[in-house]
C-alpha cells in the first residue's frame, strides 16, 4: 500500500493534522462539558477538510492516477 504514494503530499498531511487537532479539542471539551468548545473542535475538523482541499486545488496534492487497464487491454490480442 505504501508504494502507491497515497496521502504523501503537503495537502494531505496538513488537512489530517488540522482535523486531528480538532478531534483532540472536541474530545477534551466533551470531557470538560463545554458545548462551545466541542463545536469549536468540530469547526477545526471541517477546516482541516477545507484547507486540504484548497491546498490540493493549488497543486500541493497528488495528481489523479490514470488507470492503465484500458491501455493494457488494447495491447493484448483478442482471443477467438
Amino acid at each position: 500500500m505504501s508504494s502507491s504514494g497515497h496521502g504523501h503530499t503537503p495537502a494531505a498531511w496538513t488537512g489530517v493534522i488540522i482535523a486531528f487537532i480538532g478531534f483532540c479539542v472536541s474530545g477534551a471539551f466533551i470531557v470538560l462539558g463545554s458545548v462551545a468548545g466541542f463545536w469549536a473542535g468540530i469547526a477545526l475538523i471541517l477546516a482541516g477538510a477545507v484547507v486540504g482541499g484548497v491546498m490540493r486545488a493549488a497543486g500541493l496534492g497528488q495528481e489523479p492516477r490514470r488507470s492503465a487497464k484500458p491501455a493494457a487491454a488494447a495491447a493484448r490480442p483478442q482471443e477467438s
